[in-house]
């Protein structure tokens, strides 16, 4: 029985993992990333060692931050839930994310883990945070940030 219990217990997390891959759409075409970098105000770098990022939860590459749209070129592990927060401040871990949570503001989805485009909703400013959080909203688990600007700027 316990083997039994094992075993399914493996088939689900390996069912999680592998899930949101498989049905993941294709990843944004290159010269669309291109024409969105060249039109960023900001750019940020996702970075694979983390304080809260880990083994199965990271992200690397660059961030590319317009007013109405922010792509990322490079990779995050594949997981289920993906969001995307903009953050009035940098945060690393799970704990400094869930303290900033409150204060932060949630754009959008994430559909693909080899780069992505998300849509800016109207009336969010992006010069009113600093870095953008991706995190998994089903398992509260921190995958990666990135600060794509120091401190908030008044003038825009």
């Amino acid at each position: 029985m316990t083997t039994h219990l094992a075993m399914l217990a493996i088939g689900f997390v390996g069912g999680v993992y592998t899930l949101p891959i498989l049905t993941a759409p294709p990843a944004p075409d290159s010269a669309i990333l291109k024409e969105i970098a060249d039109k960023a105000v900001f750019k940020g770098r996702l970075v694979r060692n983390l304080r809260g990022s880990d083994l199965l939860h990271w992200g690397e590459g660059v961030i590319e931050v317009s007013r109405n749209r922010i792509a990322h070129v490079g990779r995050l592990s594949p997981g289920p839930d993906y969001k995307i927060y903009l953050a009035p401040r940098f945060v690393d871990t799970k704990e400094a994310f869930l303290l900033a949570k409150k204060e932060s503001i949630r754009i959008g989805d994430v559909k693909t883990f080899n780069g992505f485009i998300v849509q800016v909703p109207e009336g969010v400013d992006v010069y009113d945070y600093t870095t953008v959080v991706i995190w998994c909203e089903t398992f509260d688990q921190f995958i990666s940030a990135a600060e794509y600007q120091t401190s908030r700027q008044t003038q825009k």
